[in-house]
Formats: structure tokens, sequence, C-alpha cells
């Protein structure tokens, strides 16, 4: 009841003010019935109303309210917190206007960006278009995504309802028209090598060596009836069509040289952060310093890529071009469209929660992607040592399609896949809230990246030292010197490195590289390989005694897109590693394709040296323009070259000197044999 009462009795604030009391604690505490059964056995029964006689007395002497706040300072923070409330009105305001036209803020900002950019655009092609195609380059493409975007998403529909009709005669007609498609490509490619390699027989070599690899590996496939030839096909056919865009026309061939010069570049700006840790004489001295900051940098940028959607982007349009063309599932070919870019452990995560229900078709292709590409963190390490940075972007995109053409070659579908006929599939975004977070992330994985690297470069250079020495100890028993490692892959992996289009003379040097690619690692490979280049590039004789210094240019450019994958046994144990770690439950059918998978990686970056040697255009030099301009300060390989056509031309009878051909129209002929004769020796300079 008087709960009841209390009630009634409503609190003002001019009471709270005035300091009157709130009646609904005028009553007395002792009259309330509150039971204490609860309390433990020699525990003292406190009476409430002597608690809230105490509290009472305490609230009096400090003036009917909180000692320690009095009035006035309750008055002035309402007066602050109203003011507060007031000055928060406009932003309050502000932020549901932006929330409620959000849509039409992000258009309006949009356009503002799209319009500065086309004055900065107009701006710089004025003032200097040649300086500005690049940029003319990059716009025309964007502009041609996002127009495309766009149409399909307004008119896609309808446009393909009005192709209905012609897709319907089109598919009544393909039976046929199919083999007479395949028929005419097959004449003009047999009509196109029959005039390109009447002026340079040797391709012949590589062709013959294409063609024996794919041979190789259908008799080495594991269901010989069921293979999807279409896939196979349109693999070589993207692989050659590739090769032939990248190799030989004059666009194609600029275009990759002029990526290959700005990744270059690119790459040049890790010295800014590694001197300023390292130091200056560290980075220029020592290899760990100087190549495997590249990696970190390198690993930091892709982080930032895949966080704006960019990669995603960019793989899923290149698995749709793989998966349109050759009939392949959406899993597999997203996993080696994404080993362009990324490496054999990372390239699975972008189909990680399908990796349970994939069939062993599907993951011998993903597996094959990994070995037969690189990643492109490493990819900026190689191109640091002085490899070409246009045929390392040439060779890994190529591998794609070489890839699962080969994959299904060896191991064809023979179950039925669940994500047969699927469109395509999501590709998930990072976990990052922003950009730096990115950035750091990215930078901070690479860590163990650069520490496997450097703990493989270590253990595999000591394991193979001490190989070479166990080699030479036992050669030495039986009176055969200089035996090593190096030397057994030479003579045994020579035949294949002349399929693959070397010379006679450099397939020993050539063998020798892939026998450490595939036994050891590509990274030292590689280092090799840019030892010779060195050399060649110096301008060093060709052979210092029984030792031959360099490979010729042909041989370097097989050498490098024989190299580039991860196909080596070291290998194995990462690719097992990292897809169990995702699915522990397939761990058997994993190991059961493995193997088979390394093989088919190891051929299909023989396939693309095959295919760089058939498509290979050896450099000309016009000698007499630069025996005429250069100053034979140093050498330099065209000096080489030049110096020993020079020497051939040459002819020393009855104590004089003379040349034929059209050197002996040069009336400084003589002059230029004795400045070669200063750098190389030959017969001609002892007369």
């Amino acid at each position: 009841k008087e709960f009841l009462e209390m009630e009634g009795n409503q609190i003002t604030l001019d009471s709270l003010e005035k300091g009157t009391d709130n009646p609904a604690f005028s009553f007395e505490v002792s009259s309330l019935p509150i039971p204490f059964p609860f309390l433990p056995v020699g525990v003292q029964r406190v009476p409430v109303n002597d608690v809230f006689q105490g509290e009472k007395r305490h609230y009096e002497e400090c003036g009917g309210g909180p000692c320690s706040e009095s009035q006035e300072e309750r008055q002035g923070k309402g007066r602050v917190s109203s003011y507060c409330r007031k000055a928060l009105q406009p932003a309050s305001k502000a932020k549901h206007f932006c929330k409620a036209h959000a849509k039409m803020l992000r258009r309006v900002v949009l356009g503002l960006l799209g319009v500065a950019y086309l004055c900065y655009f107009i701006v710089a092609c004025y003032l200097n278009f040649q300086q500005a195609l690049a940029l003319v380059v990059m716009t025309a493409m964007v502009a041609f995504f996002i127009c495309w975007e766009i149409f399909k998403k307004h008119y896609g529909a309808k446009v393909l309802l009005l192709l209905r009709p012609f897709g319907k005669c089109f598919q009544k007609s393909w039976p046929w028209l199919k083999w007479l498609l395949w028929v005419a490509l097959l004449a003009g490619l047999i009509v196109w090598l029959a005039l390109d390699t009447g002026r340079n027989p040797e391709q012949l070599i590589s062709l013959g060596g294409f063609c024996f690899l794919v041979l190789f590996l259908f008799a080495c496939s594991k269901h010989h009836g069921a293979v999807s030839w279409r896939a196979v096909f349109w693999g070589l056919g993207l692989e050659f069509l590739l090769g032939l865009f990248v190799l030989r026309t004059t666009p194609g061939t600029q275009a990759f040289q002029w990526l290959g010069d700005q990744i270059q570049y690119f790459l040049g700006y890790t010295t800014a952060g590694s001197s300023f840790v390292f130091g200056n004489t560290l980075i220029e001295e020592v290899f760990a310093f100087q190549t495997l900051p590249i990696i970190v940098f390198f690993s930091c940028v892709m982080s930032i890529l895949y966080y704006l959607g960019v990669m995603q982007w960019l793989i899923l349009k290149i698995s749709w071009l793989l998966q349109v063309s050759m009939g392949t599932t959406p899993t597999e070919t997203l996993s080696v469209a994404g080993n362009i870019f990324v490496g054999q452990t990372e390239a699975p995560l972008l189909i990680r929660p399908y990796l349970t229900d994939m069939t062993l078709s599907e993951i011998h292709a993903v597996m094959t992607g990994g070995f037969s590409t690189i990643a492109g963190s490493v990819m900026g390490a190689y191109i640091s040592f002085g490899i070409d940075a246009a045929s390392l972007i040439a060779a890994s995109v190529m591998a794609a399609p070489c890839a699962l053409a080969m994959a299904k070659l060896v191991y064809p579908e023979v179950e039925e896949s669940k994500f047969k006929g699927k469109a395509s599939i999501c590709l998930s975004s990072g976990e990052e809230q922003n950009i730096l977070e990115a950035a750091s992330n990215g930078a901070a994985a690479s860590v163990g990246l650069v520490a496997n690297i450097a703990a493989n470069l270590i253990a595999f250079l000591a394991v193979l030292e001490f190989i070479n020495a166990a080699l030479r100890w036992f050669g030495e028993m039986v009176d055969i010197t200089g035996l090593t490692f190096q030397v057994i892959c030479s003579y045994v992996l020579m035949p294949v490195a002349f399929l693959m289009g070397a010379d006679w003379a450099d397939s020993p040097l050539v063998a020798e590289l892939l026998g450490i690619k595939i036994f050891l690692n590509e990274f030292v490979a590689y280092q090799q390989l840019a030892a010779y280049k060195k050399n060649r590039l110096m301008g060093l004789e060709e052979w210092d005694g029984n030792r031959k210094q360099w490979i010729s240019e042909r041989a370097e450019s097989i050498t490098t897109f024989a190299l580039c994958g991860f196909a080596n046994l070291s290998s194995i144990g990462i690719t097992l590693g990292g897809l169990t770690s995702m699915v522990p439950q397939r761990k058997s059918d994993f190991a059961s394709v493995v193997l088979r998978a390394l093989l088919t990686g190891i051929c299909v970056s023989m396939l693309n040296a095959c295919l760089a040697g058939l498509l290979h255009v050896p450099t000309k030099v016009d000698c007499t323009v630069f025996f005429s301009t250069t100053n034979f300060s140093s050498t330099s390989y065209n000096m080489y070259t030049c110096c020993k056509q020079l020497f051939a031309s040459s002819v020393f009878q009855n104590g004089s000197l003379s040349f034929t051909g059209s050197w002996a129209e040069q009336a400084d002929s003589m002059l230029w044999i004795t400045e070669c004769c200063g750098y190389y020796n030959h017969t001609s300079c002892a007369g």
C-alpha cells in the first residue's frame, strides 16, 4: 500500500534543484519485515535500520548532497551539457544527411575525381604525348573494362536474347564446323612453320622436343581413353598464341619489355627501405641484404592489391578465359590462374572451401599449376639477379594454360565433379580493416618466406658442396677427376637440353642448370644462370681453356623458361604440407597424386622452353655501325660478336692481312681488328 501511494508523488526538476526530499524514501525502513534466513551460522545479524541511519547522517553532514559535488557544479555541468548538445546538432544533422544520401554523394565524389583525372589526362597528352603513351594505354584498358561491365549489367541479357537464334544455329553447325576449323588451323600452322623454320632450321629441334614431351606425358597418362582433347589442344593453342604474341609480334615484345622495365624500376624502390635498415655497404656487397628485401616489398604490394580487389578481379578474368575455352571446372581453373601471381601454397587458398569435394583430377591440376609457375614475390628476386623480366613474366603467364592442359592429359577426369557446369565461385577478400593493415600484414607474412629462402640456400648449397666433395673422392679412386653433381647432370640431361633447342656446345651447361633446378631448387639455378649472363654481357671469351664461360643468347632464353617453376623435390613437402593443413582428411589423396603432378610440372616448364626455342629470333647487330660508334674502352657482348665476325673474315697470307666479304670494303677494318686484338686472342692478331 505504501509503495502504491509513492507512485502518486511526482519528482520535478525544480524540486530536485531546491533539494526537496524524495517522498519515496520517507518511510521507516525498520517497519519492513526483511528476514535473513540465509545468513550462515556465526554471522551477526545487523539491523537494517542502523545501516540506513548511518547513511542518513552521512548525507546530512554533506549538506543534503554528495560531498564531492556542490549545487553550483551540478548546474554548471548541466549548462555545459546543454551547450554541447546544441554545438553537436549541425554535425549530427550532417551525419544523418550523409547516411540518407550516401549513394548520391558517392556518385558526386566519383564524378569530381573523374573530371579531375580527365583534365590531368588531357594536359599530360597535350604537353608530351609520347611520354604519356603508357598512361593512354592504361586509361584505355580501364575505360574499356568499365564500359564493358556497365554494358553487361544493363544490356547483357537483352543482347543474349537477340543472339539466341544465332546461337542455336551455331550449335547445330558446330559438329562439322569445328573439324573445318581444326583443319584450317592445322594447315595454317604447318605452312607458317615451314616458312619460318626455313630461315632458321635449328628451330625444328625445338618443335621435335615439344612433340616428344607431349607424347611422353600421354604415355604417362593415368587413363588414356578418358583424355579431354579439347582441354589439351586449347591449352597448347593458348600457350602458343601467348608465346607468339610475346616473342614474335612487335606490340607484344614492346609491351612485355616495357612491363619488365617498369617492374625493375618499381623493385628498385626497395633500396630506400633496405639501405635505411641495413646501410648502403651491406646491400651492395651482401646477397641476403641485396635480394631478400625485394621479397618483403613485393609481398607488401601484393597484399595491398588483394585488399583493393585488383588481384581477385585479374585472376577471375584469366580464370574465365581458361574455363570457357578449355572446358575445365572453375575450382581448378581459378587455382591455376592464381598461380601466375602467387605461390604454390597461396593459390589453393583461393579455393579452400571447395578442396574437400574436389576430384583427384582437379587436385592434380591444382598441384601441377603450383609446380609449373613461380610466385610474384620470388620473381622480383630473380629479376634483381639480372634475369630478363619480360621472359619471366611471359613464362609464368604461358605456363597457366599449358599446366592445365597437361594436367588433364596426365590425369584425366573420370569422376563426376560437383563443380562441373558451375558458372563461377566466390573469392573472399582479406580480413584487413584498411590499406595500412594490409601493407603491414603483407610485409609480416613475407618474413617466413624470406627466412625459408635463406635457410634453403644455406642448406642446399652446403649439401651440394658436400655431394661434390664425396663424388670427387669416389671419382679419384678410379682416376676420374672433377666428378661433380653438375657434371653428372650435364651428361644425363644433355639430350633433354638439346631437344629443347640449345646448341650442342651449350647443352651441358643448360643440362647442369636443369639438374640443379630439379634436384635442389630454381633459386640456385637462376643464380648460376645470372652469372653466365653477366659473363656474356661483359664480352668475356666464350671458352677459358676447356671451360665454357657463358651460353648463347638463344640458350639463355630457353633456360630462363625451363627454370621458371617450383617443380623440384623440396617442393613436394611444401605442397603436401600446405594442402594438408587446409584439408587434413584428404592427406592420402594428396600424397597419391603429388609425384605425378611434379613430373607434369617439370615437363610443362620444358614445353615452355621448347616454345621459346621455336619462337626465338636472334638479335642482329650491324657491326659496321657498332665499330664506328664505339670507343673500345671496355668489352661487351656486341663487341665480342663483331670482333669474331671480323676475325672470321680476315685472311693472313704472305705476311699481309686482308679481309673478305663486306669487311674488305671498310677502310677502318685494319684499325678495328687491331682494337679487337687488344681484348681477344686470334691467329689473325699475330700478323
